[in-house]
């Protein structure tokens, strides 16, 4: 799990969707005690690396010995978004958060994500909506953040940027790239002020059936093998 969460980190620095050392990936680690592991808050994601993630406890206390300075240090807003999901949703094993200057354009816009691509289709009525209450260093939020994620698996946080997750690390990923590649989309097509072009209901949630079909797991797979040879 360390190296696959330090892969995905340098992936997400790869497609350059990194905010300096702020936002943050976590990855459940296996076993009933409700542990994660989260980025050391300082280190630049292209260089991230197996040890330099920090395994936490879901009240944010380090769980292996380190100076809570530097080798355990972590970012409290960080901890309260990923804590949260984690906390209530054992069904998603690694949880995104960024800050791209695309997401964050859609995230300010009342419409939110328009399903005017087929990236956009994935998320047709499968993407939550949490309100900007400031810096996440409240944990009383933990509890609007589930609510808004819902059955979800990818969330805009208005006002601030993404949230994507999935049952394993490469789902995340797969879910990550392309609600940032729709947000991208959207944003150029409405820079012109041309009228949009809108599939049907019928059409947008007949394709985002077909992203849900049994082989999605290998899909995402696929993708994952492929793009670790990226880095």
């Amino acid at each position: 799990m360390r190296r696959d969460l330090a892969a995905l980190y340098r992936l997400v620095a790869h497609f350059r969707m990194t905010d300096l050392i702020d936002t943050h990936i976590s990855a459940r680690v296996p076993g009933p005690e409700n542990h994660f592991l989260i980025n050391r808050y300082g280190v630049l994601f292209h260089e991230m690396r197996p040890q330099d993630l920090v395994k936490i406890d879901t009240d944010g206390r380090p769980v292996d010995p380190g100076d809570p300075e530097t080798t355990n240090r972590v970012n409290a807003a960080g901890f309260t978004i990923h804590s949260a999901i984690h906390m209530a949703r054992h069904d998603l094993a690694c949880v995104i958060h960024t800050h791209t200057a695309d997401g964050m354009a859609i995230s300010c816009r009342k419409s939110g994500l328009l399903p005017i691509t087929q990236h956009a289709l994935r998320f047709y009525n499968r993407l939550g909506y949490h309100a900007y209450e400031g810096i996440a260093l409240d944990l009383e939020e933990r509890d609007r953040l589930v609510a808004d994620l819902g059955p979800h698996k990818a969330m805009v946080l208005r006002n601030h940027g993404l949230l994507a997750a999935g049952a394993t690390v490469a789902e995340a990923f797969v879910n990550l790239y392309y609600l940032e590649r729709a947000c991208q989309a959207q944003v150029k097509a409405t820079m012109g002020g041309e009228e949009l072009v809108y599939p049907s209901p019928e059409v947008c949630e007949r394709t985002a059936r077909q992203y849900e079909r049994p082989t999605a797991p290998a899909y995402c797979q696929r993708v994952w093998n492929a793009a670790l040879r990226l880095i």
